[in-house]
């Protein structure tokens, strides 16, 4: 496991320890097989001296499936919607910002009452090109607690921009 791996698993599980109520065990978030050729939402970079940079520092790229996408063209989200966080280092160098390795892939899947205990919405974070390595050890109460702050787009971060 990378140094960036061990300190993602770590915030995550502290997270959980420090106050973070266990959810039902909820069905687990299934590896998003394919997500590159879903729509691809945004991206955006996280720079170091950002609140969630460690361990989320690097470029990120959204990527979203078909019910997705009608939803953040809507603002209400169908069960199955799925968002995909593939977040990947960043390298600096020549005066040019470059994808590095693959840190994690993150996943948000809507299944409004398999996730009660998180919104609707059910978190699982893969680790680096792992596809069975797995981040969340909570539930999704860590990840859930960050998106409440969208507590008025569905939990969803993103935003349609046509």
């Amino acid at each position: 496991m990378t140094r960036t791996n061990r300190r993602l698993s770590t915030a995550l599980a502290l997270a959980a320890m420090l106050g973070a109520p266990l959810a039902a065990m909820a069905d687990p978030v299934a590896y998003p097989e394919g997500y590159r050729h879903w729509h691809h939402a945004k991206s955006m970079v996280i720079h170091d001296g950002h609140p969630l940079a460690d361990p989320f520092a690097g470029i990120h790229h959204i990527y979203v499936n078909d019910p997705a996408l009608e939803g953040l063209q809507t603002g209400r989200y169908a069960d199955g919607s799925v968002f995909v966080f593939d977040l990947l280092q960043a390298e600096h160098g020549d005066e040019v910002l470059t994808e590095g390795e693959r840190k994690l892939v993150g996943v948000m899947v809507k299944g409004a009452e398999t996730y009660q205990e998180t919104g609707g919405w059910g978190f699982e974070g893969f680790a680096g090109d792992s596809r069975d390595q797995r981040l969340v050890s909570d539930g999704g109460q860590a990840c859930f607690a960050c998106h409440q702050s969208q507590a008025d787009s569905d939990y969803v971060f993103t935003r349609w921009r046509p």
